[in-house]
């Protein structure tokens, strides 16, 4: 029996041999010398040694399929614009739309396999997208992967053009996608709050001012409320996100557009805006472009105030949902799964903690790229994959999360009546709506004594009778006590 094994053994290691060495490779040639490529692969030298180099995060440049995206419309743009001003042959362009249509349609995702963290300031995802590029267009005109004097990684697509250009129009372009998506999801966050605002917008109950009761106003201005801070942060994406815009295409390699033909830069644009979709322009100061992250400063500043509001969102749900009995109590959140593995009966809000613990992790994704754009040296930042990583992280975090966010919590959200009721009742804080009629020095008589006697300030107004019936119910109407005003939420 055990000869058997080591015989079992010594064959399965000869056909793992077998097949490792069956591995068909071509050999390509780069400033370092020849390399083995898989023959099956659409990548090429530069990015072979780049899989090799860069084993970091096993975050790859195709987990973010818009940037794929992104890239086949550089280069889409890059070789139109080489074309109309006569320096690519139109036969070149035919192949290398081709090969950038279905880039931009996912064809090729599996081909780029670079690790996101990456140094070369991301020399090796453009020089991937040039070679995956340039092997699929020669494959459409009948050649072979690899025959680069018919089309060329370089020559072709990378003409005009440099890393430090293609490279943070690429990231922008990503960004710009990706805002969009987090924009919606955003939106729908607000709606889903704004139909909670109007569904109990009558239902009066205690404001709080450091954690204390403070006046009083309606469960649905408190909901609304919350709905107006999240339209405060899409408009401010949307306003950061017109940073995004503004490129260094054609600046080539610090902005002085060496080996850009006359009228590429403008040509480059007009395309790159056509098959974007984009309002996009150029810098008025190319060199500057190529040497700042500015825009990326912005932007990121965007998605940490956005992050910020939702930690305050989620923070304050599990408050007012703490107890069920020794807490606020005023909502119930949708229970989720159970919350203890020694407590019986115990359900966590497990939902606004990950939409809390996600916004911490984008507020620290945005010092990454504080440091990052503040330590780029002279003429390139060499930190932009960083950059371009941790933000597009963070816009995928809080798009997912909001989601989430959305659809297992704040769409299932209800409220505890007889609750705000009874805090309403028995609340010291009530006194301050008395104030008009009863003046201050009264209130602070019937707040000392309500403390000290534990009774409620309406039972006491009425034992002293200070009041009528008639003048509570008016004082205390929602319209009179909270400032309601029904036509501000008509058409929320």
């Amino acid at each position: 029996m055990k000869v058997f094994k080591t015989f079992l053994s010594l064959v399965i290691l000869l056909f793992i041999g077998f097949s490792i060495s069956a591995q068909e490779y071509r050999t390509e040639e780069d400033l370092l010398g020849k390399i083995k490529v898989p023959a099956d692969a659409y990548y090429g030298a530069q990015a072979a040694r780049a899989i090799e180099n860069f084993k970091i995060s096993g975050q790859y440049t195709n987990d973010y399929p818009d940037f794929l995206k992104a890239w086949g419309m550089i280069k889409m743009a890059a070789a139109q614009a080489n074309t109309e001003v006569g320096k690519m042959d139109k036969n070149e362009l035919k192949y290398i739309e081709q090969a950038c249509k279905e880039v931009i349609a996912g064809k090729y995702n599996e081909q780029f396999r670079i690790d996101l963290y990456q140094g070369g300031a991301g020399t090796s995802t453009n020089m991937a997208a040039n070679e995956i590029l340039a092997n699929i267009a020669l494959e459409k005109s009948g050649n072979k992967k690899g025959q680069y004097d018919k089309i060329s990684p370089n020559d072709h697509l990378n003409m005009s053009q440099s890393t430090n250009d293609t490279y943070p129009t690429s990231l922008k372009l990503t960004m710009l996608i990706q805002n969009d998506r987090l924009i919606e999801q955003a939106k729908l966050l607000a709606k889903s709050y704004r139909v909670l605002g109007n569904k109990y917008l009558e239902v009066v109950k205690m404001g709080r001012t450091e954690f204390q009761d403070a006046v009083p106003m309606t469960v649905g201005q408190e909901f609304h409320s919350y709905a107006s801070m999240l339209e405060w942060e899409i408009s401010n994406l949307e306003y950061a996100s017109k940073s995004l815009m503004t490129l260094n295409m054609g600046g080539t390699a610090i902005g002085t557009g060496l080996n850009a033909p006359k009228g590429y830069d403008k040509a480059v644009i007009k395309h790159l805006r056509k098959v974007s979709g984009y309002d996009l322009v150029n810098a008025d100061d190319m060199i500057a472009a190529t040497s700042s992250l500015h825009s990326f400063v912005v932007y990121s500043s965007a998605l940490k105030t956005l992050a910020t509001t939702l930690s305050k969102l989620s923070n304050d749900l599990i408050i007012l949902s703490s107890g069920p009995r020794n807490g606020i109590f005023e909502i119930n959140l949708p229970p989720r799964q159970p919350g203890s593995s020694i407590m019986p009966g115990k359900v966590n809000p497990v939902i606004p903690e990950l939409m809390a613990l996600v916004s911490y992790r984008v507020i620290g994704n945005d010092v990454t790229v504080n440091i990052a754009a503040s330590d780029g040296d002279l003429q390139l930042n060499a930190y932009e994959p960083v950059v371009g990583l941790t933000i597009f992280e963070s816009q995928k975090l809080l798009s997912n999360g909001m989601k989430t966010f959305r659809e297992q919590c704040i769409d299932g959200i209800t409220i505890n009546e007889e609750v705000d009721k009874r805090n309403l009742e028995t609340t010291i804080g009530i006194v301050t709506a008395l104030n008009p009629v009863l003046g201050h020095h009264v209130g602070d008589k019937l707040a000392k004594e309500a403390k000290e006697s534990g009774k409620g300030i309406l039972e006491l107004v009425r034992e002293q009778k200070l009041l009528t019936e008639d003048q509570i119910n008016e004082l205390l109407s929602p319209e009179n006590m909270t400032g309601l005003d029904k036509s501000k939420y008509k058409n929320k």
